[in-house]
């Protein structure tokens, strides 16, 4: 990861973009925390922060000039609650591909008086229930959302929606509650070591169980696997089978072996039996 300095700030380039404003390109430096931007003396109309690692959108100092400021392709998961007060004059801001989850992480937006670009694309929170009439809703000079112009229409059947404070307070709720598609669900640590295969040491009859295996093997990968398990002496508990498969092949190898001692003895009882019955014969 890279710090934001002003050394940073300094070397990176900046120029006069396609509609000539001022523009400062801080793309791809895995930077994952805003600060020192108060080395840009406010010379910017741009502020391009894209492909970074930031997680969250504050710790931004007073920028008057500052019109656009592009974050897409990070990891924000918060927005500072008084970001307007630094940027009075942000007009553009994308924040398309972050991890924005619930409607009310957007509602520090609102304190951003002249906002009238906003992208929330790629972001879990487009999937919640009423998310574009809520943001219309919370966001008053709003003119176009995720590149989708607002209409009247949508103007009037958010106010008509949130009428109420309690009504904007439950969708707030239900936006928790929801559990939306691609949405990584906050699994605690314990969940996840409770969820790890257990693992128990073999017993002797299982080490050869384990040895016959080995030697049955029809893969190297499978070979490997079993003799991980052999010099480790613990059983993952997906080898259990192993342990009927083993059982009985060493089984199988032992009724082999009793037939084919059986076998090499016959031809021994009878050649006894041909010496018995040689007397007779001479009779």
């Amino acid at each position: 990861m890279v710090r934001l300095t002003a050394d940073l700030i300094w070397k990176s380039p900046h120029f006069f973009n396609a509609i000539k404003e001022r523009e400062l390109d801080l793309r791809g430096n895995k930077i994952p925390v805003i600060e020192n931007l108060g080395a840009t003396e406010d010379q910017f109309d741009t502020i391009d922060l894209s492909d970074n690692e930031i997680v969250k959108l504050e710790n931004m100092p007073y920028l008057n000039r500052l019109g656009t400021l592009i974050v897409n392709n990070n990891r924000i998961t918060r927005i500072n609650p008084n970001i307007g007060e630094y940027l009075p004059k942000l007009h553009t801001l994308v924040l398309t591909n972050n991890r924005l989850v619930n409607l009310v992480e957007i509602d520090p937006l609102s304190s951003l008086p002249k906002l009238q670009f906003l992208s929330l694309l790629d972001n879990s929170i487009t999937k919640k229930p009423n998310y574009r009439l809520y943001v219309i809703h919370k966001l008053k000079s709003l003119r176009v959302l995720d590149f989708k112009k607002v209409k009247a229409k949508e103007r009037a059947e958010s106010e008509h929606l949130f009428s109420s404070k309690e009504v904007e307070e439950e969708a707030k709720r239900e936006s928790v509650k929801t559990f939306t598609p691609g949405e990584v669900p906050n699994i605690p640590e314990v969940a996840e070591e409770q969820q790890a295969p257990k693992v128990v040491a073999p017993t002797p009859e299982q080490i050869i169980a384990i040895k016959a295996a080995i030697v049955n093997s029809q893969t190297l990968e499978e070979v490997a696997r079993l003799e991980k398990a052999l010099n480790s002496g613990q059983l993952p508990a997906d080898l259990k089978i192993l342990d009927d498969t083993g059982s009985n092949s060493v089984k199988e190898q032992d009724d082999d072996m009793a037939t084919d001692s059986q076998n090499e003895a016959e031809p021994n009882n009878l050649e006894q039996k041909d010496n018995e019955a040689t007397p007779m014969e001479q009779e």
